[in-house]
């Protein structure tokens, strides 16, 4: 499973390298060419409007990686800081900081992006921003039960009874020990955002044509379903390998880290 996992990861980070080496067109139109299946010029055929989907979904899973790794970053600061304050703080900060993120947690993920971006409109910025509203609450969490334990461990209170200040505390006592965890999460993360992205661009709430998108494909490939399946079928293979590689390298990363972690 980890040789799957990495093997999966590594062939779509080189093809979207190859993608913008080789200067593939995903715009470039072919009337001639419309719903037409995998050819010699057309590796893995062409859409509706008789563009290559080889080109479209390399430049889709560029926009998803794109999309995944800015979220994730964003909402894992936003989430860390309020966890950190609410664990290290306690009392009415604590109670203050959860109550908004059970407020979050009251409507699932998803839901709340829809309604964020369709308030917002539109486009992979408006899109990040939704993603990024909802996403931080996991980490706020995880971070608080973390940071709670964490708090009363004995190297904590020491370097507080020598006088080092709370930003000290945080930095160099508590978040080092939360690092592992973290990443692990973030590993999940990713996989959650890129098919919140799909989700959303297949709603036409994300991506816009005539960017590429694996939702919007996927959108489009849906009423040709019956004469031309091989649209469907390449994009969804595509998302489902690259979420599966992306959760059992997160499956594998977590053992690891628990296993170095009992040693």
């Amino acid at each position: 499973m980890k040789f799957f996992a990495v093997s999966i990861l590594v062939f779509w980070l080189v093809a979207v390298l190859l993608g913008r080496v080789l200067h593939l067109n995903p715009d470039l139109i072919d009337l001639h060419a419309i719903l037409s299946t995998p050819s010699e010029h057309y590796w893995l055929g062409a859409d509706d409007l008789g563009r290559s989907l080889l080109a479209r979904l390399l430049r889709g899973v560029e926009v998803s990686f794109l999309v995944a790794i800015t979220v994730t970053s964003v909402t894992m600061c936003i989430g860390v800081l309020v966890g950190l304050i609410a664990g290290f703080y306690g009392g009415k900060v604590d109670r203050f900081l959860m109550q908004i993120t059970d407020i979050f947690l009251a409507f699932p993920g998803i839901l709340l992006a829809i309604a964020f971006a369709a308030v917002l409109g539109p486009g992979i910025i408006n899109l990040m921003i939704a993603l990024c509203l909802t996403g931080w609450v996991s980490y706020a969490r995880l971070t608080r039960g973390q940071t709670l334990s964490l708090r009363n461990r004995q190297h904590v209170q020491a370097s507080e009874s020598l006088g080092a200040k709370v930003p000290r505390l945080i930095a160099y006592h508590i978040l080092p020990l939360l690092t592992s965890i973290l990443v692990v999460e973030a590993t999940y993360s990713i996989a959650s955002v890129i098919i919140a992205e799909a989700s959303l661009s297949f709603l036409g709430l994300g991506i816009q044509a005539p960017n590429a998108s694996w939702g919007a494909m996927l959108r489009d490939g849906v009423r040709y379903m019956l004469v031309a399946p091989h649209y469907v079928l390449v994009v969804g293979f595509s998302l489902m390998s690259l979420i599966l590689a992306i959760n059992l390298g997160g499956d594998y990363l977590r053992a690891s880290l628990n296993v170095q972690a009992d040693a």
